[in-house]
């Protein structure tokens, strides 16, 4: 297709979105009097930029377009990195926040009293030579909606998936005209936003894994939710953010880490999955390969965990973010069903050794073939991805209706799963944690939710020490006082 021809919807016969050709956005930003700017792009090209060179009319746009591709004037214009890495998000502010400096001080106020300003910056590394590494990059843009207004911003972080240099420029040339356009045209709806980066773009061509969103136009942005929305419109597979709240490259903090992840819909967090964490985390510890001053703990929640009714439930969403984040918890959303999937996702970033810690039902799920029908190789393909990593499944008891305690030794699977459980039950890939505190066996977490919906009291005692504060002093998950008393 070509990319600088409009596309136009269809449902049925009748047209229903009319997306603007990328030669369009362009000329529409530079029709505009009052926006005047700088791009500077290092690694892949002024491609951005070319774009509104070859629109027409870009000189009332365009202050200075720039390339400091030799790191050492790319170092005497933005300073040293203290990491020595020049495709970081450091850097990208840097580069951001000198443009819009310079332009501030060249192009004085009162000459210029309409005018809103912006600084569009890229550094890129584009697919090696070898075709080892595919390419990514942070993008970004901070700008001005009214010229007495301060500045916004917005960042992202790309990973390329074609394996061409060529295209992989032209690509991150159209992803910066869709950023431009919508920064000034969609920042009053970022989820639109965020969707239009991919005008005139396929999933397969582009994956956004971060984006964070700041300044005056964006005071009411949650980037958690932002995070969210690039699971749910399949713009990547996994986000996370970090114990502030605030979104993380998944590459950055995954890096050549011990990780150990749990698993779970959080709904809310309890003892039981506090208990989880503590006793799984004392015995990942203790493993020979892992380092403690460079392990990483991954709270996942999955997709499927968020949607309700066919729909995902933000606000649902928010109230779990906020607990665990309370908690001092790095958490992860994914669109990961299986298992094996997300190990799959941390064996880009890390060799070392990982540890999943899970209860017995979803010990079981996993040795159930259901899952697995779409791989050729059924589930000793799945099996081979998820075990075949230096893994080890750090397995939580649980308690039957008997009363008796069930775990590694004596669940029970499918007959014809039977043997293979014991291979790798027995090879030392499933631990039962032992020192599990009996008394939150019978802890369930759909228990508690209804309980707070409901307004039963006794809940507050089945939580980690000061959640049931949170949940009441922000009325998470439907707490209502006034059910309470209406029970008294």
């Amino acid at each position: 297709m070509d990319k600088t021809v409009s596309n136009i919807k269809l449902k049925g016969d009748k047209a229903i979105e009319q997306i603007p050709a990328i030669k369009d956005k362009a000329l529409r930003i530079n029709l505009n009097e009052n926006i005047y700017g700088t791009f500077a792009e290092i690694g892949a090209g002024q491609e951005t930029v070319r774009h509104f060179f070859r629109a027409g009319g870009s000189s009332g746009t365009i202050a200075k377009a720039m390339s400091a591709y030799d790191k050492d004037f790319s170092d005497a214009i933005y300073g040293i990195e203290d990491d020595g890495r020049y495709v970081t998000e450091s850097r990208l502010k840097k580069m951001l926040s000198h443009e819009v400096e310079l332009i501030e001080q060249r192009l004085k106020r009162d000459k210029h009293p309409n005018k809103i300003f912006f600084s569009y910056a890229n550094t890129v590394a584009t697919i090696d030579f070898a075709k080892q590494f595919k390419g990514h990059g942070w993008v970004g843009i901070k700008y001005q909606v009214e010229p007495d207004e301060d500045y916004n911003e917005i960042i992202l972080h790309i990973r390329f998936k074609e394996t061409d240099a060529k295209l992989q420029q032209e690509t991150l040339g159209i992803l910066g005209v869709n950023l431009i356009y919508g920064a000034y045209y969609k920042y009053n709806d970022p989820k639109k936003l965020l969707r239009y980066l991919y005008d005139h773009l396929d999933k397969d061509q582009l994956e956004i894994d971060t984006i964070n969103f700041s300044g005056p136009r964006f005071a009411n942005v949650d980037n958690r939710l932002m995070s969210l929305q690039l699971v749910k419109n399949g713009m990547t597979d996994a986000v996370m953010f970090g114990p502030d709240g605030k979104n993380v490259l998944p590459a950055s903090v995954l890096y050549k880490k011990n990780i150990l992840a749990l698993r779970g819909s959080f709904r809310p967090v309890t003892q039981v999955n506090m208990d989880m964490y503590e006793k799984s985390l004392k015995m990942f510890l203790e493993e020979s390969k892992v380092d403690k001053d460079n392990t990483l703990v991954v709270f996942e929640i999955t997709l499927s965990n968020l949607r309700s009714e066919g729909e995902i439930d933000e606000r649902d969403f928010m109230d779990r973010a906020e607990l665990l984040c309370s908690l001092g918890q790095t958490v992860m959303i994914s669109n990961f069903q299986e298992y094996y999937k997300v190990v799959e996702y941390f064996s880009n970033y890390t060799k070392a050794r990982m540890g999943l810690a899970m209860g017995v039902n979803n010990l079981v799920d996993i040795f159930d073939e259901k899952y697995y029908r779409h791989l050729s190789g059924g589930i000793l393909e799945a099996f081979g991805k998820l075990f075949y990593r230096d893994l080890k499944v750090f397995l939580y008891p649980m308690e039957d209706e008997n009363g008796e305690i069930i775990n590694s030794q004596n669940l029970k699977v499918h007959p014809r799963m039977k043997e293979l459980y014991k291979f790798f039950a027995y090879n030392g890939k499933v631990v039962d944690i032992t020192d599990f505190d009996k008394d939150h066996l019978k802890i369930f977490s759909r228990e508690v939710l209804k309980m707070i919906n409901n307004g039963v009291p006794g809940w507050e005692k089945m939580l980690p020490q000061g959640i049931a504060e949170i949940i009441k002093k922000h009325r998470l998950f439907g707490y209502d006082p006034n059910k309470i008393l209406e029970k008294a």
